[in-house]
Parts: C-alpha cells; structure tokens; sequence
C-alpha cells in the first residue's frame, strides 16, 4: 500500500484516541461525584479507577486474540460496540442510585475501549515510516490530550451541581430530602452519557463504511508467532510494561484527586477545580503532546522521557512540601511533562518485535490496570492520615521508575535482536 493511503486510516485511528480520553478524563470528576452522590470515603471512590482499569487488565490479552484472528477492523467496531454499551449503561444505574451498577458500566465501557487502545497504538506506529513511529504515536496521542481537556470541562459544566453540603448539613435532612438530594446529584451523568453513547455509535457506522489497511509487520526480528509469554524474554518490553503499569498509576492518582486535593489545600469549589484542571492542566497535556512530538526532532525520545520524569518528581516532591495554592499549581503543572511518557513509553516497549508487536501490545495495554492499583493506595493513605496531600508521595515513586525505563530500560540488547 503506498504511504498516500494510510492518511484517511490514520486520521480515523486519531479519532479514537480522542474518544476514549473521555473514559479516563472524566473519572476525576466522577470520583468527587459519585462519593458525594453515593456517600463514600475517599477509598471507595477510588475503585471507579479500579473498575476502569480492571477492565483492561482483564480485557488486553482477549482483545490481542481477537485482533490476531479477526483483523484490526473488526476489533475496532467491536471495542465501539462495548464502549457505546457502557456509556449507556450509566443511564440505568443513575435511576437506581447503585454504586455498583456505575462500576459495572465503567467495567463495560473500559474493555470496549482496551480493544481500541490495543489496537490503535501499534496501528499507529506502523502506518507509515517506522523511524518516525515514535513521533507518529505522539502525534496520534495528542488527540487523546485534546479528549483529555474536554472532559473535565464538559463534565463540571454539566456533571457537577455546584451544591455541596457539609456532613452536619446532610446529617440535618429529612430522610427524604437526603434521598431527593443524592438522587438528583446522581442522575446528572445521564445527559453526558448519553451524548458520549450517540457519538460512539455514529463512529461505529463510519468505521463500518470505511476500508482500513491491514497493515503486517515486519517480521524479521521476530521469533514466532504464536501468543505467549515468550515476548517478555525481552527485557525492555519488561521494563516497558512495569514502566507503563507506574505511568498509568501516577496519571491516573495525579488527577483523580485534584478536586480534593484542592479543596484540601484552598478550599477550591469543586466547580471551579474541574474547571481549573479542564481549562489548564489538561490543556498542558494536550499541548504537551504537541510540544514532544516537535521536541522529539531534536531530542531523542528516551532521552526526552527521562529529562520530563525527573521534572514530574521535582513538582510532586514541591507540592508535598509546601501547604498552599503553590502546591495546587505545582500540580497543575505536571501533566505537561507526563504528556509524551504513555506513547513514548509504548513505542519504546514495541520496538523491533515484528509480529509479536500485537502481543507485546496486550500485555502493554494490561499494564493500564497500574491505573486501578495505583489510586485505591492514595485513598487508603488520604484515608488513614486525613491528609489527600500525603498520598501524593506515590506518583514520586511511579515517577523515579519511568525515569530509569527512559535512562536505560528502553535499550534492546544485542543478544535480544538475533
């Protein structure tokens, strides 16, 4: 296929790093959500992240299989097909006001959207010149920043009500004033969600009209096959998926926590830190993404990855120290320098495997449940201490370890490129 031709396939695969960002972006508004709306301590709203990310540890190597067999398309139309399920889901179980029943909608939608993250991040890499691949995947993530923004601001416009009681307040009401309360706090997800299941669908029917490359690796680093364990002989792909396992897990505690974590410091309404983490810090990221794939012209991805984790860790450790705004900028700041580590990692992670490019791409896409494990610990560190701002010493350790993939996990041994 001449390269002229991947230009409409690569645009559409663009579009779904766009799509799914809304999965994870608007977590850090249901989190404070949902524990308002369904009465939770910090760590029983963390398992929102939990469900999310157990969906794509559960849901990777299924999805590797499925592509494997069935070809990249229908594995995108099928992963639609369960992201639109799960977002509509959530329709149901804002009536019954059950927390579960959001869980299992989020469960839903995330294995819809591991099938697409499997697929797309190599499939991005390979639609063209594999020495720009790295930029390539940036480019294509940068969209995925651009979703990343606009969630948050859609979902304090429209998710958050802007009333938050106190927890004397709440112990004041009537019983059915406290249950007319929590049902209306829970029934804002439904127009949101609903919108997100529409768009989903009509994607899903443009995806279907649309011919797509089936695009093969090459496979002359390749040693078989076959689905198996076999690709961790390698060790950056270790490295890469430990890496990606600590990235995920410090995006993921970074901004589920921010509404809190603000109003902790600040006393920030949560309208207005949704609003600040949409309008500013997702914006960083978005531009971030931008910003490293023209970087990358100059500076070597690894070495690009290496220099932003260690700035991460200098935000994180200043925000830990300090007990004012400061710390909530520090913040702000870092997703800026977090933009490039998931693509830049994954691409380093994929490098010169040929055909086991799809399995090492499971098992990269099953590292996202750091995600899940990663925030449940911050809750129970917010929770035992009384202090959200403590349990921002976790990223720093996610950091440190990204920060060694870049210096020198990502190298591929001679003895490995036989």
């Amino acid at each position: 296929m001449q390269k002229n031709n991947y230009l409409l396939p690569f645009i559409l695969i663009c579009s779904l790093f766009f799509l799914w960002a809304f999965l994870h972006n608007m977590n850090p508004i249901l989190i404070p959500h949902l524990k308002k709306a369904c009465q939770l301590s910090d760590t029983q709203s963390s398992f929102i992240d939990s469900a999310v990310y157990l969906g794509y540890f559960l849901a990777a190597i299924p999805a590797g299989l499925f592509i494997h067999r069935w070809g990249y398309k229908k594995g995108i139309i099928f992963g639609l097909s369960l992201f639109a399920v799960g977002s509509l889901l959530f329709i149901p179980a804002a009536d019954v006001r059950q927390y579960w029943f959001f869980l299992f909608a989020l469960f839903v939608a995330a294995c819809g959207a591991t099938f697409l993250e499997t697929i797309a991040n190599p499939y991005a890499t390979v639609l063209g010149d594999p020495s720009t691949a790295e930029q390539r995947l940036n480019f294509a993530q940068s969209f995925n920043g651009v979703g990343a923004f606009v969630a948050p601001l859609i979902g304090s416009r429209f998710i958050f009500s802007g009333v938050e009681h106190t927890k004397e307040e709440l112990q004041g009401m009537s019983p059915e004033q406290l249950n007319a309360y929590l049902n209306a706090e829970a029934s804002t997800v439904k127009i949101p969600y609903l919108v997100i299941g529409c768009v989903i669908i009509i994607v899903i029917l443009l995806f279907a009209v649309t011919k797509l490359p089936e695009v093969k690796e090459d496979d002359s680093a390749a040693h078989g096959t076959k689905f198996s364990l076999n690709v961790f002989k390698f060790s950056h792909v270790r490295w890469a998926v430990f890496a990606e396992f600590c990235y995920v897990g410090s995006q993921v505690g970074v901004g589920s926590f921010f509404v809190r974590f603000s109003k902790y410091l600040m006393d920030l309404p949560e309208k207005d830190a949704g609003y600040w983490w949409g309008s500013i810090a997702m914006v960083g990221f978005m531009v971030g993404r931008f910003a490293g794939t023209f970087f990358m012209r100059f500076i070597k991805p690894a070495k690009l990855l290496t220099l932003y984790a260690v700035i991460s860790i200098l935000l994180i450790v200043f925000a830990l120290v300090n007990h004012n705004q400061y710390s909530v900028y520090a913040v702000m700041a870092t997703p800026f320098f977090m933009s490039i580590m998931f693509p830049t990692i994954f691409a380093l992670g994929i490098k010169g495997l040929g055909e086991e490019t799809k399995i090492a791409s499971s098992f990269l896409v099953m590292s996202i449940i750091g995600g899940g494990v990663i925030a449940p610990i911050m809750g129970l560190i917010s929770d035992a201490t009384g202090s959200i701002q403590s349990a921002y010493i976790v990223p720093v350790f996610c950091f440190a370890v990204i920060l060694y993939f870049g210096w020198r996990g990502h190298k591929i041994k001679a003895m490995e490129t036989v």
